[in-house]
């Protein structure tokens, strides 16, 4: 006895892809998504719950390292609360930022699988490659971002004219330090951008590097409003490390140039505004050469007559 199998229709990926889907499908596919993505949060969040304190506890350690946060039996103090709810509400913001981060890979895969139909194979290929080196980079960025606090707190704590205790709130305290490590990390993000330029054709590797200096120099602008320390130390940190991934990304591009054959062009050492170069000697005009004389035309031949038409079609039809 013979069982026929039954064939399986296109997937929703290559619907989305060739545009058969709907507008209607589209929007049951983009519900059905953010409902899966708002699943791995919560379940995220659960966790975050649970795993809130040590947190805490690893993000007040630059506090508890200052000399003037401890008390006469070498503890660190505590933090102050001006709100009964305040500790309770400050437990929930962390476990969303751990349950953000725990369920990152199934909520970021949920927005990718709506947005690569539209793309390109080429472009989702370099978009694989771009989120896999945009995570260490802010992986970076925030353990950087971790030290600069570390150094940078015990000076905003001795330079005060107020005199007071140098116990802190506790919401203002951990908001600054979680601003910090956002701050650092989405600068860390800054090479991608110019990988982007290089590799969609806006800017080469050349051009890249004649911007060194500028760059250089917003670097550590940017460096010196950031960090919460006016000294040379977080200020310096920062900023050298962005130069670095800066002439990292440099780099990069050059050998996507490499690759791709480009500066290899017939006006590639030109610029875009140069004018070409032109003779404008004048030639001398030399006398023409004698014309010959045109020959008569001859008289047409005689067309033959058509033959007639014996059937109705030809043999091709």
């Amino acid at each position: 006895m013979a069982f026929g199998l039954k064939k399986r229709g296109p997937s929703n990926f290559e619907r989305a892809a060739d545009g058969s889907m709907t507008l209607m499908e589209h929007v049951r596919e983009l519900r059905t998504r953010l409902f899966r993505a708002s699943l791995a949060i919560v379940a995220g969040l659960i966790a975050g719950f649970w795993l809130a304190q040590p947190a805490f506890d690893l993000l007040k350690q630059p506090y508890c390292r200052l000399p003037e946060a401890m008390d006469e039996f070498g503890r660190c103090q505590q933090f102050l609360q001006l709100s009964p709810a305040d500790g309770f509400i400050l437990k929930l913001k962390l476990a969303l930022w751990i349950g953000l981060i725990i369920g990152a890979p199934v909520w970021l895969y949920q927005l990718w699988a709506f947005i690569a139909p539209g793309l390109h194979r080429h472009e989702r290929k370099w978009a694989y490659v771009f989120v896999s080196i945009a995570a260490p980079l802010f992986a970076g960025g925030a353990v950087l971002a971790y030290f600069v606090v570390d150094k940078g707190l015990a000076f905003l704590m001795e330079s005060g004219v107020t005199g007071l205790s140098s116990q802190l709130e506790v919401t203002r305290y951990i908001s600054f330090v979680t601003n910090m490590i956002l701050l650092f990390g989405v600068a860390f993000e800054f090479p991608l951008i110019l990988l982007m330029l290089n590799f969609t054709g806006v800017a080469s590797g050349k051009r890249l590097l004649s911007w060194w200096r500028a760059v250089v120099f917003i670097s550590f602008v940017f460096a010196a409003i950031a960090t919460p320390d006016p000294g040379p130390f977080g200020m310096t940190l920062l900023a050298s490390a962005l130069s670095l991934l800066y002439f990292v990304a440099v780099g990069v591009a050059f050998l996507n140039d490499r690759r791709r054959g480009r500066g290899k062009e017939v006006y590639s050492d030109l610029n875009d505004d140069e004018v070409s170069p032109l003779d404008l000697t004048p030639e001398p005009v030399e006398a023409g050469q004698r014309i010959e004389t045109v020959s008569p035309i001859g008289a047409p031949e005689s067309i033959a007559a058509p033959a007639p038409i014996e059937r109705r079609y030809d043999d091709m039809t």
